[in-house]
């Protein structure tokens, strides 16, 4: 389950496993991360939900974003730019990681995005080496039971805290 973002880290639903300090850190990294990104103020990407190496960021219907201007469709590239940056925020909030770039994302279509709807991105970055993390993600909109897309990746692992080197 993922803890819907807070300023009370020791609320119902953080991490058991992590200290409320680690899980305010994890969760202050990961807005950092995306707060940094222009294009993702550009296409109106909101955090919905920060966890121990999960992460729900969605974004609006935007016209700006029509990639078949017959249909209203928005254009893939936004989706897939949802999906890295959800993917991305999901490894930032995975304990003991200060940086991280993705190396590979797949990104499977199963069909156009709904004109008019939110999109939103879960991410969870199921396993860490010490150099590499793995990340499974889905787009979807109002229509839960059928994604937009669905992904797969991995993400370059710099260990540590921000700002202090790769810990070790």
């Amino acid at each position: 389950m993922l803890m819907t973002h807070t300023s009370d880290p020791s609320s119902p639903g953080a991490d058991p496993a992590g200290t409320p300090d680690e899980t305010t850190r994890q969760d202050t990294v990961a807005h950092q991360f995306i707060e940094a990104l222009p294009f993702a103020h550009a296409l109106g990407m909101r955090i919905d939900a920060l966890d121990n190496g999960r992460a729900v960021v969605s974004m609006p219907y935007d016209a700006r974003l029509i990639g078949d201007p017959a249909t209203g469709v928005i254009h893939g590239g936004a989706v897939s730019a949802l999906i890295d940056t959800t993917a991305g925020a999901a490894v930032m909030c995975h304990p003991g990681v200060a940086t991280t770039a993705t190396l590979d994302l797949r990104i499977d279509y199963m069909r156009p995005a709904t004109p008019g709807q939110r999109i939103t991105a879960e991410a969870e970055c199921y396993h860490a080496t010490r150099n590499v993390a793995f990340v499974r993600a889905r787009a979807v909109d109002e229509d839960t039971d059928v994604p937009v897309a669905t992904a797969a990746g991995t993400f370059t692992v710099t260990r540590g805290r921000m700002g202090q080197g790769d810990g070790s």
